[in-house]
């Protein structure tokens, strides 16, 4: 093993290996904080530039711009309420109020603090338990993925905002929209009324873009008198207590997202929402979320990129990608001459050494280069509402355009604009809508092929794996409606007494 570890040490210390993590990170943070410009398309783009590069050295900075790229999402989530990546949707939650408090720099502060440790832990889970958690992800058939999404579905009620009612009917109509396409079992039609474009389901960057990013524009040119939303950046920072009162978030939202890494096609959004979700399950002041809370911050990031380097377990020990990322970064491992799965730790674990300790370095490139961000990105904040807005505009057109190149998806991302503009004045929390979108078709697609494989109902309860997340949903489910029992009755009460007064 010393032999192989010095080996690897010797691949590493270069300086084009240092130069192309430092660039990864960079761009990843750059194209991420833009709204429309994923992590996924920042990699698809930088996957040609790797083609003459060392095996290391292009790995490396695919994982650069991936790990940039999920934590730079969450810079314009919280400044314009404009998520950068899916991924950070969950973010802007409580990263958005803060924002309008004029205290945008200790919600980006925090986001990078929560960034940084939750994308260590997944390192070392990368490093230390990629063949044991694999060895998990493995005993995972339909079955157990319909429970857990079931699961994650019950998140829904956990930011659902001030209404259980509104927030499940959003999600419903999330899972409604899902359903737009062909059946992919028999190829019929459904919803789609004979439009070409919705053939393969409505997209999803647009969607996305459609319902944050859209409905602030909207809602600006609407209310002219009123044009300031963001207060500006700040000097503010995360105070000791905040940064110990969220920790244990932090800890457990990292924990999170590397489980969910590990299991392919979880993917980071839901990662954000479930940690988020238990953040404000287990917060002394749940009321305190959505309106600006740190560890709400704090919750939805470590999330997110706690899932960034345990989507690699599932590559690098199986073949098998985590999610969209990862499959792209499989293919510069092919194009390398490279095939990762458990041979690939018997014949080039001197490699997977070198790619180890690039990927832990990582980490501290993305705090400097975050703290780079911080100061540099916040400045958008004090840009004029009439400058900024048009160049958020230019760059929702941009960014539904670029995806299939088509002038129908920004017709899709201003109907979804429209939409969310509507959620919005009558206060229906659009994150329900986003959660049903995500979760319908791995839903739909697992209870089908659960019931197909076995036909038989019992296939959902023969497993321990099920019963553990059947006992997850409906625990989350008790808790949920209880807390909204309670608030319905607190708002009743203080409805009563302010007509007594």
């Amino acid at each position: 093993m010393m032999e192989n570890l010095a080996i690897g040490f010797d691949l590493f210390f270069s300086f084009e290996n240092f130069i192309a993590i430092a660039l990864g990170v960079c761009v990843g943070v750059l194209v991420g904080s833009i709204p429309g410009l994923t992590a996924t398309m920042a990699v698809a783009l930088a996957l040609p530039f790797t083609f003459n590069l060392d095996p290391v050295t292009g790995i490396l900075l695919l994982v650069g711009v991936y790990k940039g790229g999920v934590y730079g999402g969450s810079v314009t989530a919280i400044l314009i309420r404009a998520p950068g990546t899916p991924a950070a949707a969950c973010t802007l939650l409580d990263g958005y109020p803060l924002a309008r408090k004029g205290q945008a720099g200790k919600a980006l502060t925090m986001a990078l603090y929560a960034s940084c440790i939750a994308d260590f832990i997944s390192n070392l889970a990368l490093i230390f338990l990629a063949s044991l958690i694999a060895g998990l992800a493995l005993a995972f058939g339909p079955p157990e993925y319909f429970w857990l999404i079931c699961f994650s579905l019950t998140v829904v009620i956990s930011i659902s905002g001030n209404s259980l009612t509104k927030g499940v009917i959003s999600g419903l109509l999330g899972i409604l929209i899902s359903t737009i396409g062909l059946d992919l079992v028999y190829g019929t039609q459904r919803f789609t009324f004979d439009v070409f474009n919705l053939m393969g389901g409505v997209s999803y960057i647009p969607l996305l873009i459609g319902l944050f990013a859209l409905p602030e524009v909207i809602d600006f040119y609407v209310k002219k008198a009123s044009p300031i939303a963001v207060k500006g950046a700040d000097r503010s920072r995360v105070t000791l207590s905040e940064f110990k009162k969220s920790f244990l978030s932090i800890i457990r939202g990292s924990f999170i997202g590397v489980i969910l890494g590990t299991i392919p096609g979880a993917g980071a959004t839901a990662a954000a929402f479930l940690s988020y979700g238990e953040a404000r399950r287990t917060s002394k002041t749940p009321e305190t979320f959505g309106k600006g809370e740190v560890e709400g911050v704090a919750a939805a990031e470590s999330g997110n990129n706690g899932v960034a380097g345990a989507t690699l377990i599932p590559l690098l020990s199986l073949g098998i990608p985590g999610d969209v990322v990862t499959a792209v970064i499989l293919g510069a491992f092919m194009l390398q001459g490279l095939t990762p799965g458990p041979l690939m730790f018997q014949e080039n674990i001197s490699l997977i050494y070198a790619i180890f300790i690039g990927i832990m370095l990582s980490s501290v490139v993305l705090f400097v280069s975050g703290k780079f961000a911080i100061r540099y990105f916040s400045k958008i904040a004090d840009i004029p509402r009439h400058i900024l807005l048009p160049i958020v505009l230019m760059f929702c057109v941009f960014g539904s355009y670029a995806v299939q190149n088509q002038m129908f998806d920004v017709g899709v991302m201003l109907a979804f604009g429209l939409l969310g503009y509507f959620m919005m004045r009558i206060n229906m929390a659009a994150a329900p809508f986003l959660m049903g979108f995500i979760l319908g078709p791995l839903f739909e697609d697992n209870l089908r092929r659960s019931y197909l494989i076995a036909e038989d109902i019992t296939i959902f309860f023969r497993s321990p794996i099920c019963w553990i997340f059947i006992a997850f949903t409906v625990i989350s489910l008790f808790i949920g409606i209880r807390r909204e029992i309670r608030m319905t009755r607190a708002r009743k009460a203080s409805a009563e007494e302010a007509t007594a007064s």
